[in-house]
């Protein structure tokens, strides 16, 4: 069975370097940011056009290349995560995280029994189409999958110490442009009060043994240092989009400077 080697590696306190698949919509995509060496992507479901159908496409590519799948879900409502999970993503980014009820009713619909109520579906890409026992299979998925939340309001970090210590959640989440642009510092992840949020949401996860990640800070070489001496373990470094315009604005630049 393919095993989540991105979980492996947040378990034993490792890097893992996430590239956000926002725009391209083919199989090739993993295949390439595995290539690059990247360790996971995730497929945006909340603010892309992608569908369901060409992200179990993605996902299942990205299984046959040793890098692990994750999708950023529109919602909390349970079959969004269940349906990609089932077509074989490895992990689920949950938005708007508040309270930790609600960290609470996410994991309960999307482990398995004992630890959750999600309904059981059979084998699948996740499993490698092998048929075992339903057992087993609650026993592997809840091992392999990934609950990621994401937290994107101020009022959300307030929180962060009673979400962080919600059993069976990975990782917390900064969704790093939200907050700031809610406390009126949009982009300013250098800011004192920006630094506070990455302090406390650090602490939290380190007081409750979770994961931190952090998305938006991305090209800021001196912040993801930082960010990375902070605690956190899963960065999303940059985005399809983001790179193909890095690489080809830098192309274009350093042509149209040649003399003719």
């Amino acid at each position: 069975m393919p095993g989540n080697a991105a979980k492996t590696k947040l378990a034993n306190d490792e890097l893992v370097l996430c590239m956000a698949v926002n725009q391209m919509r083919s199989a090739e995509v993993p295949m390439i940011a595995a290539a690059c060496g990247f360790d996971a992507i995730f497929i945006d479901l909340e603010h892309s056009a992608t569908s369901l159908e060409t992200a179990a496409m993605i996902s299942v590519a990205a299984l046959g290349c040793g890098i692990t799948p994750i999708a950023r879900v529109p919602s909390h409502e349970p079959f969004h995560a269940a349906r990609i999970l089932d077509a074989g993503c490895q992990g689920v980014m949950v938005p708007h995280v508040e309270t930790a009820a609600q960290a609470e009713a996410i994991v309960r619909n999307l482990r398995y029994p004992p630890r959750g109520v999600r309904s059981a579906y059979g084998t699948g890409p996740s499993l490698g189409y092998r048929a075992v026992g339903q057992g087993e299979a609650n026993e592997v998925l809840n091992r392999d999958e990934l609950v990621i939340l994401i937290l994107e309001t101020p009022d959300a970090i307030e929180r962060v110490d009673e979400i962080a210590a919600v059993p069976g959640v990975d990782a917390i989440h900064i969704g790093a442009l939200d907050v700031s642009n809610l406390m009126g510092i949009p982009a300013a992840y250098r800011d004192p009060r920006m630094q506070a949020v990455f302090e406390r949401v650090a602490a939290a996860c380190r007081t409750h043994g979770k994961a931190m990640g952090v998305g938006g800070a991305r090209g800021d070489a001196g912040l993801q240092e930082h960010l990375i001496w902070l605690g956190v373990r899963y960065l999303t470094s940059g985005s399809d989009v983001s790179y193909l315009m890095m690489a080809a604005k830098t192309e274009v630049e350093r042509l149209r400077a040649l003399k003719l």
